[in-house]
């Protein structure tokens, strides 16, 4: 596995990507700690995982455009930061 730090990786994203396509791992560090780890696509694998963790009840699909989401009502909450608010309704 390649490991690379995120400054090289923005610098060199093309050469990554290259190397990505080729099948290899690249581990993306931060400040010497990897944080995220790039993999070479695998086709037909995004949707089925996709539906494994809809059927898990781990993620949600998103809503239709059609869906009674969309017809709900606009919230408008006076205008402040959330602190602002979260004070003003503990009543401090």
């Amino acid at each position: 596995m390649i490991s690379t730090g995120i400054r090289d990786l923005k610098n060199n994203l093309s050469h990554y990507v290259r190397q990505i396509e080729a099948g290899k791992r690249i581990a993306v560090t931060a400040h010497g700690r990897v944080v995220a780890e790039l993999i070479p696509h695998r086709r037909g694998s995004g949707s089925r995982r996709y539906d494994a963790l809809v059927a898990a009840g781990l993620i949600e699909p998103a809503a239709l455009p059609d869906s009674p989401l969309e017809r709900w009502p606009q919230i408008h909450a006076p205008p402040g930061t959330a602190a602002q608010l979260i004070d003003a309704d503990r009543g401090r």
